[in-house]
C-alpha cells in the first residue's frame, strides 16, 4: 500500500518495506541463478531492525569497522565478512571474535597481524584486497584506482605465490555500477592476477553492483558471472552490494518551517539539515529528486531548499514547485535510505530525524526517536 506521507512526522527517514522485499528477491534471483553469494555491506545500510526480514533472502553480511562487525555478528549471524583499511591491534580479539572472513588492505597488515588473527580464531579465511588498476567510477573520492590510492595492492607489488594463510582476493572498485562496468573490470582482474586466482579457495568482487536499479541487466550480470566461474571452476565468488539492498526504498520527510525571499530566490528552512543527515548530496556532489518538484532550469522561480543548521552550504539545491512552498508543508527527498542514514551526524546539534518502516500492511511503525540524551551520549 502507497505511503500516506501526512502519517509521518518530521523529520523521518522512512523505509518502505514493499520495496525492500523487491529489491531482497531480485537480488536473491541473481545469486541463485549464477550460482555465487550475495552478502549486505552494513555501509551502506545497517537498519538492523529489517535484519530478520533481509536473512530470508541473504545469508552473510560484510563489515568495515569492528562496530560493524559486532553489529553483524550480534544481529544478523556469525557468518560476518570483513574488510577495513586497517586493523587495530588493540582490536584484533573482538575481530576475532567476530568474523568468518577477514581481508587485509595490504600486506604489511597480513605481515603484523595474520598471526595473532589466525592464533585467536583458527576458523577464519584471509583475503588480501587487490588494485587492479581499473575503474569507471568518474568521481575521484569514490574511485580506489586513483593515482596513490592507498586501498588494496598492485599486481606488480604481490609475490607469485598467496602468502601464507591466504585463501581468497579481494577487490571493489565499483560504486552505483553497472553489469557492463563488472564485466570489463573482471578483464583487467583476471589479465592481472590470473596465476593468484588459480591459487584461491574464493573471490569476493566487491560492493558498487545496482543490480536494483531499474535499468540493470540482470540477465547479463549472470552470463558474466557464470563465465568467470567457467573459467575458475573451484572459486567461490562472493558479492557485497551495499546500496542495492535500499536502492529506492525509502524517504527522508521534513518539513517547510520558514520562507524567506532572497534576492529573488525563495529561500526555505526545513527542519532537517542537508550537511547532517544528507552529507553524500554534499560530498558526492547531487541533488536529490523532491516529490512533486524538478530541478531548476532557465529563468523560472527557484525555490532552494536549506537546511536547519547554522552552516551557511547547507542547503541541497534550487528547484521549480508548481504551487509556492509554505511553512508547514512537507517534503519528500526520494531514495534516502543507502548512504544516507548511515552518514548522519548529530552537526550543530541539529534535531535527528526518527526512523520509522511503512509496512506492507499500510500501517507507519516508529522504530526510533532521537533527543538530547543521544546528542549528549555521542559528545560523552
Amino acid at each position: 500500500m502507497p505511503i500516506n506521507f501526512t502519517k509521518i512526522p518530521t523529520p523521518t527517514f522512512v523505509l518502505e518495506e514493499e520495496k525492500l522485499i523487491k529489491n531482497l528477491e531480485k537480488i536473491k534471483y541473481v545469486a541463485d541463478a549464477a550460482n555465487v553469494q550475495i552478502i549486505m555491506a552494513l555501509k551502506g545500510f545497517a537498519m538492523y531492525s529489517v535484519f530478520p526480514l533481509i536473512k530470508k533472502h541473504v545469508k552473510a553480511t560484510t563489515a568495515s569497522s569492528i562496530n560493524e562487525a559486532r553489529l553483524a555478528y550480534e544481529e544478523f549471524g556469525e557468518e560476518v565478512h570483513a574488510y577495513a583499511p586497517v586493523y587495530l591491534e588493540n582490536e584484533l580479539e573482538d575481530w576475532a571474535k567476530y568474523c568468518s572472513h577477514l581481508t587485509f588492505n595490504s600486506l604489511s597488515q597480513y605481515e603484523r597481524f595474520y598471526d595473532k588473527l589466525s592464533t585467536l580464531n583458527k576458523n577464519i579465511e584471509f583475503g588480501i584486497r587487490v588494485n587492479p588498476e581499473y575503474s569507471e567510477v568518474s568521481t575521484d573520492l569514490y574511485n580506489p584506482c586513483i593515482s596513490g590510492s592507498r586501498l588494496g595492492v598492485r599486481a606488480k607489488d604481490l609475490p607469485t605465490e598467496l602468502p601464507e594463510g591466504i585463501t581468497g582476493l579481494h577487490f571493489h572498485t565499483l560504486c552505483e555500477n553497472n553489469s557492463y562496468t563488472l564485466e570489463n573490470t573482471l578483464k583487467a582482474f583476471t589479465q592481472k592476477f590470473d596465476g593468484l586466482i588459480k591459487q584461491c579457495a574464493w573471490v569476493n568482487f566487491g560492493g558498487g553492483h545496482l543490480m536494483t536499479h531499474k535499468d540493470y541487466d540482470i540477465e547479463h550480470v549472470i552470463k558474466v558471472l557464470k563465465k568467470f566461474k567457467e573459467q575458475y571452476p573451484h572459486i567461490k565468488v562472493i558479492m557485497e552490494p551495499g546500496a542495492a539492498f535500499a536502492w529506492q526504498t525509502g524517504y527522508l520527510v521534513a518539513k517547510v518551517e520558514d520562507v524567506i525571499d532572497s534576492d529573488g530566490v525563495e529561500a526555505i528552512i526545513m527542519d532537517a539539515s542537508v550537511a547532517a543527515h544528507m552529507p553524500d548530496c554534499i560530498e558526492m556532489p547531487y541533488t536529490p529528486s523532491i516529490k512533486g518538484a524538478k530541478i531548476a532550469e532557465g529563468k523560472e522561480k527557484r525555490t532552494r531548499i536549506g537546511g536547519t543548521s547554522c552552516l551557511a552550504g547547507d542547503f541541497v539545491g534550487d528547484y521549480y514547485f508548481e504551487k509556492p512552498l509554505k511553512i508547514g508543508d512537507k517534503l519528500i527527498f526520494e531514495d534516502m535510505m543507502h548512504y544516507t542514514m548511515v552518514k548522519t551526524t548529530f552537526f550543530n546539534g541539529v534535531k535527528h530525524p526518527n526512523i520509522g518502516i511503512w509496512k506492507k500492511e499500510g500501517v507507519f511503525e516508529l522504530v526510533k526517536s532521537f533527543g538530547y540524551e543521544s546528542f549528549k551520549e555521542k559528545l560523552s
